[in-house]
């Protein structure tokens, strides 16, 4: 097997120019590298990125972590994270936790083992193991969050203002003159899901209207989606309008808004959050919150790059702006 040294020879070249080629060619003449990779190649040369890792203590490899690998809302957000970190020379390993604690602390321990370099977490817990670590170093732990936000978690993220976002969604639908709205919300140990409640209710108490509010929860799934909505809809006054803390739950709740014999917007309006792929093409069109899964993803990457980097001096908290994307699943209340 051909060595450093066997390529150095061959190209008439130093080792250290070698190992300057493969790890910064831009900060070698154009002739020389040429060269050097002709040996490379010819010499069949395969470096040991393995003992480069122990050298220089990284890995080139960010850990991402993703409470369900299964939402289209996440998948979007990683692909974000992936052709951020691709850029910068990262790969990126993807652990999947299923909302289990135990298996946040298990790709934990991958992060203290030194098996990656960083830890992007799209959950809202921060695993205990590494709570020491935040409180030593502070802004410089290479630890971050994307989609929720505490400031409790004491790392930096990436985020949108949730609070605000749900107030819209609730503005539009008393604006078209809904007063009866249920609400599915997503797991209260969730900050997201607290922020977006309390601004469902700052809407409803600007309008007058904390009467007609309706709230149940959900866990962000289709199932539980259709579940709470039945529930809803079995009720005496039954809503004319439902505003769902996520997408797939939207989904659900059409389909319990159809097997309850109703028509949507007819005769119950709907709205969801965070406008996966699927929204526009369900019939009707959903209308729903907005989210920038893509820019969520490069700004988590760019966030852990700058503390890799030794850039960063203090916290960020980076909000990214969303939208209501008004679509047919929402009309006037009907009259009858």
């Amino acid at each position: 097997m051909a060595t450093i040294q066997d390529v150095a020879r061959d190209a008439g070249v130093s080792t250290a120019t070698v190992s300057r080629v493969l790890s910064a060619p831009e900060l070698v003449a154009e002739a020389t590298r040429a060269r050097v990779m002709k040996s490379v190649a010819s010499l069949g040369y395969q470096p040991n990125f393995a003992a480069k890792s122990l050298r220089t203590l990284k890995t080139e490899k960010i850990l991402v972590t993703v409470p369900d690998i299964s939402n289209p809302f996440f998948s979007q957000v990683i692909r974000g994270v992936e052709e951020a970190a691709r850029a910068a020379g990262y790969s990126v390993l993807l652990g999947d936790t299923r909302h289990e604690a135990e298996r946040e602390e298990e790709y934990a321990a991958m992060l203290l083992r030194r098996e990656a370099d960083g830890l992007i977490f799209l959950g809202h817990r921060l695993p205990q193991t590494l709570a020491p670590m935040v409180a030593k170093k502070g802004a410089r732990t290479p630890i971050v969050n994307g989609c929720e936000y505490s400031s409790d978690l004491g790392v930096s993220g990436a985020h949108i203002d949730n609070a605000r976002a749900a107030a819209e969604a609730m503005e539009h639908l008393y604006g078209l003159g809904h007063r009866a709205v249920g609400v599915i919300t997503g797991p209260l140990a969730s900050p997201l899901s607290r922020d977006r409640l309390a601004g469902v209710r700052e809407a409803a108490e600007a309008a007058g209207r904390t009467g007609g509010l309706r709230v149940a929860i959900g866990d962000f799934s289709i199932e539980s989606g259709l579940r709470e909505t039945t529930d809803l809809l079995a009720t005496g006054e039954r809503p004319t309008a439902i505003f769902c803390f996520s997408d797939e739950m939207a989904m659900g709740a059409l389909e319990a808004i159809r097997r309850a014999g109703l028509k949507c917007p007819d005769d119950v309006s709907l709205v969801g959050f965070d406008d996966i792929r699927f929204a526009q093409h369900l019939d009707p069109p959903l209308t729903t919150v907005s989210q920038p899964m893509d820019r969520i993803g490069h700004e988590v990457v760019r966030l852990l790059l700058d503390i890799l980097s030794g850039r960063a001096q203090a916290l960020e908290h980076v909000t990214l702006p969303h939208a209501l994307a008004v679509r047919g699943s929402t009309a006037r209340p009907s009259k009858g």
